[in-house]
């Protein structure tokens, strides 16, 4: 019953809940299960600009450089916010801009996933599709990541820190503030 008023409450708005947070915070994982528990749409923006490339991530950036790879992510976004009824994950090295900003408020609620460093660094290193990280200098390209998620928290409309939850206690924390329609950290 409860998910059917959430649907319903959220669907006459025509809202979105996009994710954003570093790359390694969940965004993807988390993102997949709230849209079932809400019964709404996922679409995961690196998977969707690696279908319409037709070139996995890694592939994208070697072959077409970092410039072009960003503006695949910028565009694939942009399109992605247009969505309605959608949980959206964010590519983790998407970069914050005030009209990036102001897309997302019309799109829906903002939801920032963060955690530890320490954290972050062994979950990226259990996958091998993060390009931006297989230049060398890991640490140093981590820190600017980490950094990059940071700034999302000071403007997202919800901020939780993975580090220590579980996907399913992630997704009831989002749940309840997109029901409520509370802001805030938790």
């Amino acid at each position: 019953m409860q998910n059917n008023k959430i649907q319903s409450r959220n669907a006459e708005k025509k809202r979105n809940i996009i994710l954003v947070g570093s790359m390694g915070t969940g965004k993807s994982s988390v993102g997949r299960k709230l849209a079932e528990e809400l019964q709404m749409d996922f679409f995961d923006a690196d998977e969707e600009m690696a279908k319409v490339t037709g070139l996995d991530l890694m592939t994208l950036y070697w072959k077409c450089g970092k410039i072009r790879f960003q503006s695949e992510e910028d565009l694939m976004f942009c399109k992605l916010l247009r969505k309605e009824n959608s949980v959206i994950a964010a590519g983790g090295t998407l970069e914050q801009t005030e009209e990036r900003l102001n897309m997302i408020r019309k799109s829906g609620m903002l939801v920032c996933l963060k955690a530890d460093k320490d954290s972050i660094g062994q979950r990226i290193n259990r996958k091998e599709n993060r390009p931006l990280l297989r230049l060398g200098r890991e640490s140093d390209k981590m820190q600017q990541y980490y950094e990059n998620s940071q700034c999302w928290e000071e403007v997202a409309d919800l901020t939780i820190d993975t580090t220590a939850c579980s996907i399913g206690e992630i997704v009831q924390r989002i749940s309840q503030a997109w029901e409520c329609g509370s802001d805030g950290i938790l």
